[in-house]
């Protein structure tokens, strides 16, 4: 009896899998809905850190701060806000409807094809990346946020999220994608424009990815930079920031007051910087 059961347990299991196998096979999308959105080459964003565990709702209080500020600095409506929930009383629900929306990539094209500001799951903990469209430039985009947080501007905090870092092009994390995305990002500042010579620092930031060499990276970089420019890791004119994520990389260029203004940590611009109470008199 117990062989019997074991064979008819045997045979169900593969019956369910060769079933679950041709359903998967036969799926559609749903009508209205398009699967969830992901980082392409030559798109453009912004990653942001948080706390463990808070990926959630710093996603959804990332994606309305930055909202405001674009229509604050481009005049800009957001127009990437989801739709309001109809019959909802209870603030909470909606906080915890919009987490899943978010996360799920349950967006319409519409939406997305609209939004200034798309939340991009990855599978890295407390890493958030949104994807941007013009007119919204992100490097100077997140300066001014954190450059208005550092002078204590009348600027809403934040609660969850850590450091911002723009990106001005995005590829895959491969040899020929850095040399693609660093000729186009590093042209216009290095290559084209006035001839200036600049003093310049590589900072690459490497996690879950054991294919993209630290040392590597720098190297191609520097030789794709060349001369008249010099390296100076503590008196930059220009930080090179490479910053790579599983299997994608981006890059961008931020100025000499990177340091000051916390690395772009907006936890830490906010802490640093004292409320006009706080102030001594």
């Amino acid at each position: 009896m117990a062989d019997n059961d074991g064979k008819c347990k045997s045979e169900q299991t593969q019956g369910d899998i060769k079933n679950k196998k041709n359903k998967k096979q036969w799926q559609t999308p749903r009508k209205g809905f398009t699967s969830a959105p992901s980082i392409n080459p030559g798109d453009a964003g912004i990653w942001a850190t948080c706390d463990m565990h808070k990926e959630g709702l710093c996603t959804v209080e990332l994606k309305d701060f930055l909202n405001e500020y674009a229509n604050l600095i481009y005049g800009v409506a957001a127009t990437n806000m989801l739709p309001a929930t109809e019959n909802k009383t209870d603030a909470s629900d909606d906080i915890e409807a919009e987490i899943n929306m978010e996360l799920q990539g349950i967006q319409s094209s519409k939406f997305k094809q609209n939004a200034l500001f798309v939340p991009v799951k990855i599978d890295v903990q407390c890493v958030l990346f949104f994807k941007t469209r013009e007119p919204v430039e992100p490097v100077s985009f997140v300066r001014r946020i954190c450059e208005d947080a550092f002078d204590d501007k009348p600027l809403k905090k934040t609660r969850f999220v850590k450091r911002l870092t723009p990106m001005t092009k995005m590829g895959k994390a491969n040899e020929k994608s850095l040399d693609d995305v660093a000729q186009a990002v590093l042209g216009p500042v290095f290559h084209e424009g006035s001839g200036k010579t600049w003093k310049y620092a590589i900072r690459p930031t490497i996690r879950n990815n054991h294919t993209m060499k630290r040392d590597d990276v720098i190297k191609r970089v520097a030789d794709l930079v060349g001369k008249p420019h010099t390296v100076d890791l503590k008196h930059y004119d220009r930080l090179i920031l490479v910053d790579i994520y599983r299997n994608v990389l981006g890059m961008s260029i931020v100025g000499s007051n990177y340091e000051d203004l916390k690395r772009y940590n907006l936890a830490e611009i906010f802490e640093a910087t004292p409320t006009k109470s706080e102030a001594p008199i």
